[in-house]
């Protein structure tokens, strides 16, 4: 029996993934094997010894120590694109926030409430202020093509919009779902020079971070429109809140409101909006539920974020997974303690990535405690678990 802990309320359609014959549901438990989480901060949080999965019911797991998982040989899990419909629909929304200053002229008409018979006159008046460009015939550049950045793309063809996407590690998934309209460019620059719009779609690195600042947006167009429904890491807000200020930037439209940002002129802060449907909700729920059964009752990894994706069909009486180093010689290490202990491999399979590996290995027998205990032992093994 597993104990799941659940961080936050998960969608009742995820939870029946885990059946309660193989699975227990505590929001408060103390020894959980695997936890649930959606936007609970679990940075600063003392990881059980029991923990051997998280799975963040979302694309985004800055909320969660990765780092210190890995160490302590915790599987960290995501779920791409079980969101991504929801936001781009939000991100139709910000291409119109950005163009007409809708939110503008709408909080400029409550101001008109008591005036009676004058509200139409002084929305003819008025409404002027509040005007701005059509989609149709401009151009999108799009800064990350994963599952979101891939839809809105070809969302925005289908609106009539020229659009260039960009994303020097596109997947093969993702350059299938592409449109054929959407033009790919090999570098950054191209977007950034040419596009009327930027939408961007990408998760926070160290090579991401701050990627609109002063320099790029130097070289927007000017009057250039801008959407984050990515992170708002991804943008330098005293370089944007100045580009505004100038007339480079004419609107940003960012999902990640910050106290910096509020109010100011020429900013539409949505509060975080981007996946907040019950459908998406739902979507990442069942993700995260199925990849944690599957990782905990077979061993398999699917949408890992610091370990490999790896996936072996079960053949064998017993399976043996090892998270370890990425070091020379550990196969060779692993398959003699077995070997040793008189047991035979019936199927393996091993992947790394960067300094971590995992290793999944079949046998017709269950292994005792003490060849167990001897691979656990081995110089680079960060953990063991026979499943």
């Amino acid at each position: 029996m597993f104990i799941i802990q659940t961080r936050n309320s998960i969608s009742a359609k995820g939870l029946e993934r885990l059946p309660s014959s193989l699975f227990t549901i505590e929001d408060d438990a103390e020894a959980p094997q695997g936890v649930l989480v959606r936007s609970a901060n679990m940075l600063e949080d003392t990881l059980p010894e029991s923990l051997l999965a998280i799975a963040r019911a979302g694309a985004g797991t800055n909320n969660v120590p990765v780092e210190r998982c890995t160490n302590a040989g915790v599987v960290v899990f995501n779920t791409p694109g079980a969101n991504a419909n929801a936001v781009k629909e939000l991100v139709l929304g910000g291409l119109v926030l950005a163009s007409r200053n809708v939110a503008g002229g709408i909080a400029w008409a409550s101001t008109l409430a008591g005036q009676a018979d004058a509200v139409p006159g002084l929305v003819e008046k008025g409404k002027s202020k509040f005007a701005g460009p059509e989609l149709a015939g401009k151009t999108l550049g799009v800064v990350g093509l994963g599952a979101i950045g891939a839809k809105v793309a070809n969302m925005a063809t289908h609106l009539g919009m020229e659009v260039l996407g960009y994303d020097p590690f596109i997947s093969v998934e993702a350059a299938w779902n592409l449109s054929r309209s959407v033009k790919h460019c090999i570098n950054l620059a191209d977007i950034i020079t040419k596009s009327d719009y930027i939408s961007l779609h990408l998760p926070v690195n160290k090579d991401t971070k701050g990627i609109l600042n002063t320099e790029t947006i130097a070289q927007l167009k000017p009057g250039a429109r801008i959407l984050n429904f990515a992170r708002g890491e991804l943008v330098d807000n005293p370089a944007m809140l100045a580009a505004l200020k100038n007339g480079r930037v004419a609107a940003y439209v960012t999902d990640f409101p910050s106290d910096d940002l509020i109010g100011k002129p020429g900013v539409v802060c949505i509060p975080h909006l981007g996946a907040s449907t019950p459908e998406s909700e739902e979507n990442c729920a069942l993700m995260a539920a199925e990849q944690m059964k599957d990782y905990l009752l077979n061993g398999n990894i699917t949408n890992s974020v610091n370990l490999p994706n790896i996936s072996l069909p079960r053949t064998g009486g017993s399976r043996v997974c090892v998270v370890h180093q990425n070091t020379k010689g550990m196969l060779a290490g692993l398959t003699a303690v077995l070997n040793g202990a008189g047991l035979n491999i019936e199927n393996l399979t091993n992947k790394s990535r960067g300094e971590v590996a995992y290793t999944m290995l079949d046998l017709a027998d269950h292994p005792a405690d003490a060849a167990v205990q001897e691979i656990q032992a081995l110089e680079g093994v960060i953990r063991v678990r026979v499943v």
